[in-house]
């Protein structure tokens, strides 16, 4: 499944993109709001990609390897949706995380978007929430851009501040969108 925007490509991810994973989160300015920090090794970025390439196979949908349309073979990105779980809350993440060299460009709210669409209507879900830190006010913005609104607090890493939960449902997407 691919799904695209005017200016990007996004593909389910495969093991063949664990050295770009590791590339862009064990890269310190991409981890700089994320109180554990930058990944630390390979064998960690093993694991995730294989956790959500899993995730592929057993519901339909997780994150995506994000590129430019015109450099297609050149991962800037990746983001998705995927069940989290914190304490009694289990929620649709939507979750991304870009390379700096794609920072300031809007792509990041172009893929919220994107992503929000598909999780309505190709993954049938009800809701799709967030989490970001307090203190980072452009993934905020992001955010607030693609429709969702922040809600409320929650502790979602031990020893360290709260985090805001953004949140949209299926009904106010669709309000925004006019239909």
């Amino acid at each position: 499944m691919m799904l695209s925007t005017e200016r990007l490509l996004l593909r389910p991810v495969t093991l063949d993109d664990t050295d770009d994973l590791f590339r862009i989160y064990g890269d310190p300015a991409t981890q700089i709001f994320n109180p554990a920090g930058p990944m630390p090794d390979m064998a960690e970025a093993q694991e995730t990609m294989a956790q959500w390439v899993a995730l592929w196979q057993s519901q339909g949908w997780s994150n995506f390897a994000v590129a430019l349309a015109h450099q297609p073979q050149r991962i800037i990105g990746f983001g998705g949706l995927r069940p989290r779980t914190y304490g009694s809350l289990t929620i649709n993440n939507l979750g991304y995380r870009f390379a700096t060299e794609a920072w300031g460009k809007g792509l990041a709210t172009e893929f919220a978007t994107r992503l929000i669409a598909f999780g309505f209507e190709d993954a049938g879900l009800d809701d799709i929430s967030a989490l970001v830190r307090q203190n980072h006010q452009a993934s905020q913005r992001v955010l607030e851009k693609s429709g969702l609104r922040r809600v409320r607090e929650i502790n979602d890493v031990n020893n360290a501040p709260p985090s805001f939960l953004y949140h949209i449902n299926r009904e106010a997407w669709q309000s925004q969108r006019g239909q």
